[in-house]
């Protein structure tokens, strides 16, 4: 089984969705049978209620600090100036496809909805296009909902599986699929069909960013996340998220496999990754039938 981070363990959810009840003693045997001695510890120390499940919503407030934190260090990294920056030519090619409609941009696994809300305060992607973010976890939605009603942003949030039939992304020609940070969280077995939603859906294109495995990465989030990061939690996830991370070419690997008539790119990857920026890289798939800018 692959290590843990600490959120993996917080919130669970049924086959339908429903959030259930995370036994706090539970959690603690999982990341202790992995040898996660100090994540345990972290969960243990938790509160919880008089049955022993951790208190929802303590964990609620705890994973609005925690995204909090990586929303901060994203603005940091730029990072959402360098999603736009991949996004809006791919958005001008979706436009041909959209027949007078707006192009949909929907971020999946969105968290507090960093990158939707830059994008919609900055209108960066230009008119006509629909910026939505879908999380399956409620509270992370509400705190992004609630940022973008505070600012007067026109964008919108739910919680949603964004591939089930019938959802959010309902006309996948004129619509761009984006995520940060989400890639890691798949086990290996199911990349491939991650790719694979996509392209049942038809959508005009996909950009999936993910932390670059390599020494620069590991070395770079124990730095930054001891410099930068309060919450105990952000500190383990964010170092356990770049041990963890995908390689390019497994990554490409399971995109041809689910998505082959999709064209597919991904940045060169070094061994050292000497700027800092590139810790973050994009694999995008553009739809063969997607026209040229």
């Amino acid at each position: 089984m692959r290590t843990l981070e600490i959120t993996d363990v917080l919130w669970q959810a049924d086959a339908a969705g429903h959030r259930v009840p995370v036994v706090q003693s539970e959690a603690v045997a999982v990341l202790s049978r992995l040898g996660q001695r100090r994540a345990a510890r972290i969960v243990a120390r938790l509160p919880s209620d008089s049955g022993g499940a951790l208190d929802p919503g303590y964990v609620d407030d705890l994973m609005i600090r925690v995204h909090g934190e990586m929303d901060r260090l994203s603005e940091r990294l730029r990072f959402a100036r360098r999603v736009a920056g991949v996004l809006g030519p791919l958005v001008t090619r979706a436009r041909a496809m959209a027949h007078g409609r707006a192009v949909r941009v929907v971020d999946v696994g969105c968290g507090t909805g960093h990158v939707v809300r830059w994008l919609a305060a900055t209108s960066a992607l230009g008119p006509s296009v629909d910026l939505v973010g879908i999380d399956v976890n409620a509270a992370l939605v509400g705190a992004a909902s609630r940022l973008a009603c505070r600012d007067g942003l026109r964008c919108q949030f739910m919680q949603a599986d964004g591939f089930a039939p019938g959802g959010v992304i309902e006309d996948g020609p004129r619509t761009v699929v984006i995520s940060s940070g989400l890639l890691h969280h798949l086990p290996a077995e199911e990349l491939s069909r991650f790719f694979g939603s996509q392209a049942r859906l038809g959508v005009a294109a996909f950009a999936h960013w993910d932390i670059a495995p390599g020494l620069w990465s590991t070395l770079g989030a124990w730095v930054l996340l001891r410099a930068r990061m309060r919450e105990q939690v952000c500190r383990h996830d964010g170092l356990v998220s770049a041990r963890r991370a995908y390689p390019g070419s497994t990554l490409l690997r399971a995109a041809r496999a689910g998505a082959p008539e999709y064209g597919l790119r991904i940045p060169r990857e070094s061994r050292w990754q000497a700027r800092g920026l590139d810790v973050l890289r994009p694999i995008v798939g553009i739809s063969a039938g997607l026209p040229r800018a």
